[in-house]
């Protein structure tokens, strides 16, 4: 188990305040060497702004993008997110593809809904725009790597594309990478209740180790800790696999028959286990950043339609899922509709991070030059433009399926 990233958050001020982000970078070097001392590796430091359109005017935004990423730069950061574009100031969406043009290190999201949970339609279409003129930016559409559409989902997760701050007294949170503790825990365990305790209790003794360590950082900073994030964060290799995980458990292959059933079985054991919580802590199925799932995916047995399936039992959306390259906005609109909507239903945060893969078609393999990333093949995309109604610029509300 590693922590994927320390995720600190803040709210800068503009112009950004070289002080504040001083004092983050002291926070969190300190940080990371405390927990190395204890044994974790610690991949990335983070840092998290409130959306960005809450604080800056429309004309700084490309400004204010290049100067924070220079500043936190400086100050030991490894990445920056500056949190979402907002249905209220739909320029901020259209700012975004050249913000990830002029970037290397910044990641940016976009809200599908809105803080009254309601499906902002024009929020859906601007999302899907900025997917769709993201893609060319970079070989093998990898700006969208920093990009995710949002639904329903609240500040200070610590992962990234989908962390954001809110108010202005700085906190932070800890991004687990721990699916080989479940990998571990299913493969010892002989019941499938057993799999579950194994796993539940690999996962509170860190967690109390961590906690303290969080607890003693807040206390001596005055930084608030908001908590943890363990939602099984896969690494490209079949011992750290969300899919080898749920594979042990008798699964022939992810995305067959039962594989909904496995789902909820781990996520059972996620939500049973006690400890602070923060951001998703659901079962992630990032497809390209899991060696099962890009096997599967590339071997035909995965669909788009399957890993949604998959969040409304457990996991936190449509992730790194790599898309024809001609894929239109309004096929991608009509995806992002479908998560939206489901977020607001269930009453529980989804993100889609889509990857168009320019020049290449379903079943096109893909290869990439980041570690973080397994090679896989391009998935179809089982969409038309949506029409009529669907298609309008309303702001909806819709309400959980248990509301009385």
């Amino acid at each position: 188990m590693r922590i994927r990233s320390i995720t600190y958050f803040i709210h800068p001020r503009y112009p950004f305040s070289e002080l504040l982000l001083r004092k983050a970078g002291i926070f969190t070097q300190h940080a990371k060497q405390n927990f190395e001392a204890a044994g974790y590796e610690v991949q990335t430091v983070r840092i998290a702004t409130p959306p960005f359109p809450d604080y800056l005017h429309v004309d700084d935004f490309l400004r204010a993008g290049f100067q924070l990423e220079v500043l936190t730069h400086g100050e030991g950061f490894d990445y920056v997110s500056m949190g979402p574009a907002t249905p209220d100031i739909l320029a901020s969406y259209q700012a975004i593809p050249q913000l990830l043009a002029n970037s290397g290190n910044l990641f940016f999201s976009g809200m599908l809904t809105t803080p009254e949970k309601q499906i902002s339609l024009p929020g859906v279409k601007a999302c899907a725009q900025v997917i769709h003129q993201a893609a060319p930016l970079e070989e093998n559409g990898f700006a969208n790597l920093r990009f995710a559409a949002l639904a329903n989902v609240p500040p200070w997760g610590p992962f990234f594309p989908a962390a954001y701050h809110q108010g202005k007294a700085p906190a932070f949170a800890l991004a687990i990478e721990a699916a080989d503790l479940a990998v571990e825990a299913f493969s010892q365990a002989n019941s499938l209740s057993q799999a579950q305790n194994l796993l539940i209790d690999a996962i509170e003794s860190h967690a109390q180790k961590l906690e303290g360590l969080c607890q003693n950082l807040e206390k001596t900073y005055q930084v608030s800790f908001k908590g943890l994030d363990f939602s099984t964060a896969p690494f490209p290799t079949p011992s750290i696999s969300i899919g080898n995980a749920l594979e042990q458990l008798g699964l022939p292959a992810v995305g067959l028959a039962g594989s909904l059933a496995a789902a909820t079985i781990l996520m059972d054991a996620l939500d049973r286990a006690h400890f602070k919580r923060t951001g998703f802590n659901g079962l992630m199925f990032p497809m390209l950043e899991d060696a099962i799932f890009s096997k599967r995916g590339a071997e035909g047995t995965l669909s788009i339609a399957d890993f949604l399936l998959y969040s409304a039992v457990c996991g936190t959306g449509l992730d790194t899922i790599p898309l024809p390259g001609d894929a239109s906005v309004g096929q991608i609109q009509a995806v992002l509709l479908d998560v939206a909507a489901l977020s607001l239903r269930l009453d529980k945060p989804l993100t889609a991070r889509l990857m168009p893969i320019p020049g290449k078609k379903p079943g096109d393999a893909i290869r990439f030059d980041f570690e973080y990333f397994a090679n896989s093949k391009v998935l179809s995309l089982d969409a038309q433009p949506l029409r009529h109604l669907l298609d309008g610029d309303e702001q909806l509300r819709i309400l959980p399926r248990n509301h009385s």
